[in-house]
C-alpha cells in the first residue's frame, strides 16, 4: 500500500454526551470494525483508509468535512 501524505479526514464534535461514532469496513460484507463514544464537547478526527469505507454517527454532533459542515440529530420520538 502506498502511504498518502494528505488523506481526507472528517472532524466530529459531540454536541451531547453519548454520541457514537462507528467505523464500517470495505468489501462485499460491510461490518463494524471500530467504535467510539464521545461526550459533549469532545472531538474526534477520523479518516477513510483501506479498511474504513464509511463512518456512522449516532447522536447530536457537528461533522466537518472537506465538502462542508453537517449536523447529525437524535432520532425523534413521535408523541
Amino acid at each position: 500500500m502506498k502511504e498518502q501524505l494528505n488523506p481526507e479526514f472528517v472532524v466530529i464534535k459531540a454536541a451531547e454526551d453519548g454520541v457514537n461514532v462507528i467505523g464500517l469496513t470495505r468489501g462485499t460484507d460491510t461490518r463494524f470494525h471500530h467504535s467510539e463514544k464521545l461526550d459533549a464537547g469532545e472531538v474526534l478526527l477520523a479518516q477513510f483508509t483501506e479498511h474504513t469505507s464509511a463512518i456512522k454517527i449516532r447522536g447530536n454532533a457537528q461533522i466537518f468535512t472537506p465538502y462542508g459542515e453537517i449536523h447529525s440529530e437524535n432520532k425523534r420520538v413521535k408523541d
